[in-house]
């Protein structure tokens, strides 16, 4: 063994049993969730985000650079300027900038230019890809190992009970400002946590799931 090296640990023997009904008890949790927009003002612990946020981290990434930064905001004056910027960008994508075949996409989702969402929440978080480190070294696979970042904090906050949006203005260049972050790094997503409201809906094209057949292909 390498000097590098270290003894896996983590994996004790488990069935194939075992294996089945975890796989199957992990489909049944995220066959739950649902991306809303109808969020409550309830409070959600500072703990329970700062360690979702270190769940995430721990997702593979292209020789373990860690290329990713998330500003965890519950500040009200943040989350007012981020509404109003967000809501800028917004209306020039639904004035004009989108395309009529992009816009009839997201007409089934019934979604607009007003973000209200983004100060009813209680956090928000503002995922960062790092291009560089704070040496100027390139990062490399640094949208998949942020991408892959990102859905594991919102798997992770789905299994402790709270709702997410992935909210994606273009361009998000505001969140850097308004979020102190260098020029090096790139806003991929402003992800929107909290508990959904009491009268929460989600459009029912949201339910529609392409089968096992329409998405997989597996060769034995």
């Amino acid at each position: 063994m390498s000097e590098a090296n270290v003894p896996l640990t983590g994996y004790p023997p488990v069935t194939d049993a075992q294996m089945s009904n975890r796989t199957m008890d992990m489909l049944k949790l995220l066959l739950t969730r649902r991306t809303i927009r109808d969020f409550a003002d309830l409070p959600v612990p500072r703990e329970i985000i700062e360690t979702a946020i270190r769940a995430a981290a721990t997702a593979p990434n292209g020789a373990n650079q860690q290329p990713w930064h998330f500003a965890a905001i519950s500040n009200p004056d943040m989350k007012r300027r981020i509404r109003i910027a967000a809501e800028e960008e917004e209306r020039a994508f639904y004035g004009g900038r989108a395309s009529d075949e992009w816009l009839d996409a997201l007409a089934p989702l019934g979604t607009d230019a007003s973000k209200p969402f983004l100060e009813t929440a209680p956090w928000l978080i503002a995922i960062f890809a790092q291009k560089k480190g704070p040496n100027g070294e390139k990062h490399y696979y640094v949208t998949e190992s942020v991408g892959i970042a990102i859905g594991m904090l919102i798997t992770t906050l789905h299994a402790t009970g709270l709702a997410t949006l992935t909210h994606t203005p273009a361009p998000m260049n505001f969140l850097r400002d308004i979020c102190g972050r260098p020029i090096t790094e790139k806003p991929l997503v402003l992800l929107v946590v909290g508990h959904p409201a009491k009268d929460a809906t989600v459009p029912a094209h949201a339910l529609e799931k392409k089968s096992f057949d329409e998405i997989a292909k597996v060769w034995e």
